[in-house]
């Protein structure tokens, strides 16, 4: 007699992210299609007005991705070939491609080794004369040490550029990220915390800066050229310096102004996530979790977790095969800049010159969190994890 085999158990499907829409965003988007204006107009224009209202800063410019934003911020800054900007290697390949943009040089400083952002102390010793900008990187949404950088900053005369990419809503001390450094770049992509499937804005106190790159943003064309297509407007526009095509179109701010409606449910349900994973993962031999500092506000936008080889007795690598087998998607961020081809080639850093930031990607692992996640969805995950530590 042939003995059957148990069923096997049953395997659910954790994507690594996704997107929190509803009617509301598709209501949005077929108004402004019915409306016969598509591209930068009236809900553009919306939209930064109530972006700069939520975060607290004077002036907001709607743009197409984040990149974008901040290659404008530091463009606006006149950098010249020759010139450095500090920034980390721990970030995605953008914040350096924008540097890279103007002919200006990154200079890579190393990170805390807790909170992976840059270390203000690391930035100190990269300064030169040659500096002219900062660029930290809050990353997963838990702000830099920005006292101290604006300190080193404003003694040495170079600007504050931020890359809030995983960071709205994010606070430090008591101020919302965007309202803090000279310039801030948010990111609307398609995992972020508010997204307009792609997008991004800046945020700054400076009213010249924000007309400057709202310019910048539709091929240096000045202020009247913007309403040329709209009933009263003039056909006439004149070029006041060479720009780019980074303007945001009404379609995707549509999406933007329902989703900033809901970024503060959003936002309560990460910080929801964070804490049942933290209470539930807590403790487990091997695994390091992150944590918010009590000076500020985590956007957590990313929950990264640290695999201890040792400690578990299972490479990061073999972790994250092993939650895939399980059905759980997970990414890791980030890998180093300096370990890529081109801008090793082009930076001439080498391995080994950032042990902190390199330490700390090789451990890290970043799980499912989406305000679109059940609680049985992280009961499922925290379990998994659980698995894949263990011997399979």
């Amino acid at each position: 007699m042939t003995r059957r085999s148990s069923p096997p158990e049953t395997i659910r499907q954790i994507p690594f992210h996704r997107p929190s829409l509803d009617q509301r965003d598709i209501d949005a988007v077929g108004e402004v299609l019915r409306s016969g204006w598509i591209t930068s107009g009236p809900r553009t224009r919306e939209f930064e007005s109530r972006f700069a209202a939520y975060i607290g800063a004077p002036h907001a410019v709607a743009l197409n991705s984040c990149t974008a934003a901040l290659h404008l911020a530091l463009a606006a800054e006149d950098l010249r070939p020759g010139d450095e900007v500090i920034t980390t290697p721990y970030t995605f390949v953008a914040t350096v491609e924008a540097i890279c943009y103007l002919g200006a040089r990154p200079v890579l400083a190393d990170v805390d080794p807790v909170t992976r952002n840059i270390d203000p102390a690391a930035v100190e010793d990269r300064i030169t004369e040659r500096t002219r900008a900062v660029v930290p990187v809050h990353i997963a949404g838990q702000p830099c040490d920005m006292d101290p950088i604006l300190e080193i900053a404003e003694r040495h005369g170079v600007a504050v550029i931020e890359d809030a990419a995983h960071s709205l809503p994010a606070s430090y001390k008591g101020r919302r990220i965007g309202t803090i450094g000279k310039a801030t770049c948010f990111s609307f992509y398609a995992t972020k915390n508010l997204t307009t499937a792609e997008g991004g804005m800046i945020t700054t106190a400076n009213p010249d800066l924000a007309e400057r790159y709202r310019r910048l943003s539709l091929h240096g064309i000045d202020k009247s050229g913007w309403r040329r297509y709209e009933f009263g407007g003039s056909w006439h526009y004149e070029v006041s310096e060479m720009g780019y095509k980074y303007n945001l179109t009404d379609v995707a701010s549509a999406i933007g102004l329902t989703q900033l409606e809901k970024l503060d449910d959003l936002d309560r349900r990460r910080h929801e996530l964070a804490e049942a994973y933290t209470r539930r993962l807590d403790g487990l031999e091997g695994l390091a979790l992150p944590s918010a500092l009590p000076d500020r506000r985590h956007a957590w936008h990313l929950y990264i977790v640290d695999v201890d080889p040792e400690a578990s007795g299972v490479s990061r690598d073999e972790f994250i095969e092993r939650l895939t087998k399980r059905g759980v998607a997970t990414s890791v961020h980030f890998i180093p800049v300096h370990w890529h081809p081109h801008y090793a080639e082009r930076l001439g850093y080498r391995r080994g010159d950032f042990p902190h930031a390199e330490a700390a990607f090789r451990r890290a692992v970043s799980l499912p969190l989406y305000p679109a996640m059940e609680d049985e969805d992280v009961d499922y995950v925290v379990d998994a994890v659980r698995g894949a530590l263990g011997s399979d």
